[in-house]
């Protein structure tokens, strides 16, 4: 219906013009030939083309990727377009904002902050961010990016606080995250997704870098002395591992010899028992030759040992040597006789 008092306002306001003979009577009346040539209809029919092209110039809308558009109805939030074709209510629905949903990154800030050992440091911070919901960051804020801003130098300086300068320094992952985490929930509210933050640098005044110096040479010094007294204490330590070793080694030599010396009483004293056991079962049987040959043969064994010796040069020989002699003579004899 709207579009209709439209068009008949616009039809209205031309005929009144090409009425009007006062305005375009120049050049011998042209253009009211020509008005009589086209006609009224086909002014029309050009009239509803064109306000037809408008209409859809008006009514499709196509998204680029990297945007997002915020369509408003009667000055009120409507919908947001996403990216591709849609349409919309034309003179009705209205783009009132078009917002681009890459990721941004605010300008390098230099943030002064007070660590937790009450040192003055100066931290460069930068934040990436990216808009997740155009209608508030669009309804909530006037400027999301200064709003960020604003937070993070809060937030920077309240994570900053709970670290000592080593800390600062060393710790620098750590502080990244926390800002992070605590820069996102601050942000949510606008529709704003902070992807990451970075500190880059860590700025320190020229005492406390002179202050950090002695502290590091001290620190090396004594580094320097924890390691040399580790390492006597290590070479002590291997020191007496190694003499523990060999009194192990020769304890256990000594058990083994004891152990061999010990058999060897074993074995000779089975010997012996064995040795008994056959003399007694020889003089069970009647081997009183025997037991005399045994004794004689020790006797010439003893006298040859002592005919053997170095230092003896003068043997004393019992006179009944050759009865001795003989005597072990018959009793082989005897004892062969015997065994055959």
């Amino acid at each position: 219906m709207c579009f209709l008092v439209i068009l008949f306002f616009i039809i209205k306001i031309l005929n009144d013009i090409f009425s009007d003979s006062n305005l375009y009577d120049y050049r011998e009346g042209k253009m009211q030939e020509i008005y009589s040539v086209v006609g009224f209809s086909t002014i029309i029919t050009i009239l509803i083309v064109i306000l037809t092209l408008v209409i859809i110039k008006k009514g499709i809308k196509i998204v680029p990727q990297s945007e997002v558009y915020v369509v408003e109805r009667f000055g009120k939030y409507f919908r947001t377009l996403n990216a591709g074709l849609s349409i919309i209510v034309p003179f009705l629905d209205k783009v009132q904002h078009k917002i681009s949903i890459l990721e941004r990154q605010i300008s390098q800030q230099k943030i002064s902050v007070i660590t937790k050992d009450n040192v003055e440091i100066e931290l460069d911070a930068t934040v990436f961010y990216r808009i997740t919901e155009a209608s508030s960051s669009v309804y909530r804020i006037r400027n999301v990016e200064s709003a960020i801003e604003t937070a993070s130098i809060s937030i920077v300086r309240s994570a900053g606080g709970k670290l000592d300068l080593d800390e600062m320094q060393s710790a620098r992952e750590k502080l990244n995250t926390e800002i992070q985490t605590n820069l996102a929930e601050a942000t949510h509210i606008w529709g704003v997704e902070v992807t990451r933050t970075e500190i880059t640098d860590v700025k320190i005044d020229d005492v406390t870098k002179e202050s950090q110096r002695v502290q590091l040479a001290a620190e090396r010094e004594r580094r320097a002395l924890v390691a040399k007294s580790e390492g006597e204490k290590k070479q002590v330590q291997l020191k007496a591992e190694a003499e523990l070793y060999q009194a192990e080694k020769q304890a256990e030599a000594i058990r083994i010899t004891a152990d061999a010396e010990a058999y060897a009483v074993t074995a000779k004293a089975k010997a012996d028992a064995t040795q008994t056991n056959l003399l007694a079962k020889a003089i069970a049987d009647k081997g009183q030759p025997a037991i005399n040959f045994e004794i004689m043969k020790r006797q010439v064994d003893g006298l040859a040992k002592i005919a053997s010796a170095e230092n003896a040069k003068t043997i004393i020989m019992p006179t009944d040597i050759s009865k001795v002699i003989g005597s072990l003579e018959t009793l082989y004899e005897s004892l062969t006789t015997r065994s055959k």
